[in-house]
């Protein structure tokens, strides 16, 4: 049994939900699918998920929405239409425009794309529709509650359609997950039903070895473990929402990241273990993010206790997250997103030299983040050494270096200016 969840790019319009009617029933181990909202037919096209969440805004600031109702009628009933299929598409819309001229949250606006394409794709399949909103729990405070004991039983010998994004709170009212939550819904639906596989298609048929904007025609990577993935994925490699490993995760369920496209691709199996000596690739990919700033602070640490303590306090104090913190025996890097610093280096500096009195603090900006991921790297002499040749042949000065204890990944950091040279020379060095 396997659960197949289809993004927006997949549902966009009645062409491309042929084709995900046609991949559904290709194969009766899919019983379960998991859709998103209708996203951009083309480039100047504008996702169903905003506008509802427009529709809210506009009402909420009691401005006319008529035009937007009509944007997202027309789409439904275009795709309705299209498919030939029976739909009370009306009556869907006055329930929501009522509800949301009540005063609906936006959660509950944003859910209905999501919501409305599950009524379709279910119709359209013959499939049951089950909405999340009676078995995917939210607790008080909002966070995903795992209710295996609501969603098992709704679902169970059963062939069914359910919305992604979305479920409820104790009250009833509707909770989204963050964008792209149609991935984490998926996740769930899987590991509750102890699928076999998790396919979730996309637009792409897989990840690739490197970002294809940077490196030209990077090799599509054929397996990977979830640790790989969670460091790629750390590093800005995103194809799927990164909380939507964990609950296959820990079930030991594989993912397989598809292309609605091109469904005879069999695209990249995520799993729990792999055999690296299989693989041919020394490296499974390498991955990497711009804008940040180093703040390298100087003292005769051991010689005194609670220092790190100290710089950490201030981090906390000021609601900054940290990424790397590499030290010497005298010195203590520390490595923040752009984002994260951004209006408050000053304040943090100040609050640093009067906690712990430094004898220098030095600030290196504009440095960008690789990190070179293979589970064989753990066991391969010459990994680094290979990565410091390639990039000292192209000129490229490493500022940082930090490999991890589980030695699956090596992080380097080097100035904004040399990021594109120096992933494209990392790439080369290890595919050829």
């Amino acid at each position: 049994m396997k659960v197949s969840k289809f993004g927006g790019t997949s549902l966009a319009d009645a062409n491309q939900i042929r084709k995900v009617l046609a991949i559904v029933q290709s194969d009766p181990e899919r019983q379960f699918v998991v859709v998103s909202a209708p996203g951009k037919r083309n480039p100047q096209d504008r996702k169903i998920t905003d506008l509802l969440y427009e529709w809210q805004r506009h009402q909420a600031l009691r401005l006319s929405s008529d035009e937007i109702r009509q944007i997202v009628e027309a789409r439904y009933a275009e795709i309705i239409r299209d498919l030939g299929i029976k739909f009370d598409l009306e009556t869907e819309l006055e329930e929501i425009g009522r509800r949301i001229l009540e005063g609906a949250s936006s959660d509950y606006a944003a859910s209905r794309g999501e919501y409305l394409s599950g009524k379709i794709i279910a119709a359209a399949l013959g499939y049951k529709f089950v909405d999340p909103a009676t078995c995917i729990s939210f607790d008080k405070q909002g966070r995903y509650e795992k209710s295996d004991n609501r969603l098992r039983p709704v679902l169970q010998g059963r062939k069914v359609v359910i919305p992604g994004f979305y479920g409820s709170m104790p009250d009833g009212s509707i909770k989204t997950f963050s964008r792209g939550g149609s991935d984490i819904t998926g996740a769930i639906v899987a590991e509750a039903m102890g699928a076999k596989v998790y396919e979730n298609w996309t637009d792409v048929s897989g990840l690739l070895m490197a970002d294809p904007r940077v490196v030209d025609g990077p090799r599509k990577i054929e397996i990977v473990t979830y640790r790989e993935l969670r460091e790629l994925s750390y590093m800005g490699a995103n194809v799927f929402h990164e909380e939507a490993i964990f609950p296959v995760q820990e079930a030991g369920i594989a993912t397989n990241i598809r292309n609605t496209n091109d469904p005879s691709d069999v695209g990249t199996y995520i799993v729990a273990e792999r055999n690296v000596e299989k693989s041919g690739n020394l490296i499974t990919g390498v991955a990497g993010r711009k804008n940040f700033t180093v703040i390298t602070v100087e003292k005769k640490m051991n010689q005194e206790v609670g220092f790190v303590r100290r710089i950490l306090t201030v981090l906390e104090t000021n609601s900054i997250s940290f990424e790397h913190m590499p030290s010497g025996i005298d010195t203590l890097s520390i490595i923040i997103d752009d984002r994260q610093i951004d209006g408050k280096l000053e304040k943090i500096l100040s609050e640093i030299r009067e906690s712990c009195s430094p004898d220098t603090i030095e600030v290196y900006p504009h440095m960008a983040m690789i990190a070179i991921v293979g589970q064989a790297m753990a066991h391969t002499p010459g990994v680094a050494a290979k990565v410091f040749a390639a990039l000292a042949k192209e000129g490229i000065n490493i500022r940082m270096i930090n490999q991890g204890s589980s030695e699956i990944s090596i992080i380097i950091g080097i100035e904004n200016d040399d990021y594109e040279n120096a992933v494209r020379a990392i790439y080369g060095a290890f595919v050829r």
